[in-house]
């Protein structure tokens, strides 16, 4: 069972101090020592509820560092190279609707490594404001980075529809489509991100997983074009290193393959993907071969 923070004394004190104010004001005229008795309940009350407030949140920023401790450990233990979900915080107004509460509440657990319990609430929020492009986008982030490719993808398209310049998600809707090896809406969408380059972490992702493209098609120079770019674009991304390094390999150029694992652990050797490099390195120099697949 979820904890729960304790509200009980406080809503007692708060009833409490209703109850008088109601009963002084059927009263009429108030005593000064009552007024005054009233106001410090009061000020004590707001003054209680805000310590309380300072020290969940500060609670709250401890367990953040938790979530991105348990990220660190969940990315060395199974690199992935879905999208890292970064979007900013959405810029919501209250609605009558109630909406807005839930649209907040997936940001945040997305951003959380929670993505069953953004996804329920992004859909709530679609229940009470249905065709929301934002709310479609979010939800469309929780469940590709659950695996559920066709949910997601059905989601980004519907924000590609009223939002056609929308790179992040064109970019996202062109990953599902190499997961699920639709290999030509990939490049089409891809293509389609880098020439909009109307967002600098969409165009490097779109070079990136253009190159992963070609990998998969054995298209390998093609592959090596677009990965040297995405490290041009993004020198910290540090699994383009990996897999150019095993475009290089399969083409042949097995000493450039293994500079390039070099460099990719020398940019970041506590990079899980620096780590994957050096693993991949000492395979190959041991007489073995880099993995056919990510």
């Amino acid at each position: 069972m979820a904890e729960t923070t304790d509200v009980t004394p406080f809503r007692s004190r708060y009833q409490a101090v209703e109850s008088r104010l109601e009963a002084a004001s059927s009263a009429g005229a108030v005593p000064a020592d009552e007024r005054a008795a009233l106001k410090t309940e009061i000020v004590g009350l707001y003054k209680a509820l805000e310590q309380q407030i300072a020290e969940m949140s500060a609670i709250r920023d401890d367990v953040k560092r938790l979530v991105e401790k348990w990220k660190t450990l969940q990315q060395a233990s199974a690199p992935s190279v879905a999208p890292q979900f970064s979007a900013d915080k959405p810029v919501v107004h209250a609605d009558h609707l109630g909406a807005s509460t839930f649209i907040e509440k997936g940001w945040s657990r997305i951003s959380l490594g929670d993505y069953e319990g953004a996804e329920a609430a992004l859909q709530r929020a679609l229940e009470l404001s249905p065709r929301d492009p934002q709310s479609e986008s979010l939800l469309g982030w929780a469940q590709m980075l659950q695996e559920k490719y066709d949910e997601a993808l059905l989601n980004f398209q519907k924000v590609l529809m009223r939002q056609p310049a929308n790179a992040l998600a064109r970019i996202n809707v062109g990953y599902i489509c190499l997961k699920k090896r639709i290999f030509g809406e990939a490049i089409e969408h891809l293509s389609k991100a880098i020439r909009l380059d109307n967002d600098r972490k969409a165009t490097l992702y779109a070079h990136f997983y253009l190159g992963l493209v070609y990998l998969e098609r054995e298209m390998f120079d093609d592959a090596e074009i677009f990965f040297r770019k995405a490290m041009v674009l993004g020198p910290n991304l540090i699994e383009a290193y990996y897999e150019l390094g095993r475009a290089l390999w399969f083409s042949g150029r097995r000493e450039d393959a293994m500079q390039t694992w070099r460099q990719g652990f020398a940019a970041n050797k506590f990079n899980p993907w620096g780590k994957r490099c050096a693993e991949v390195l000492k395979a190959v120099e041991s007489g073995g071969e880099p993995p056919r697949v990510s």
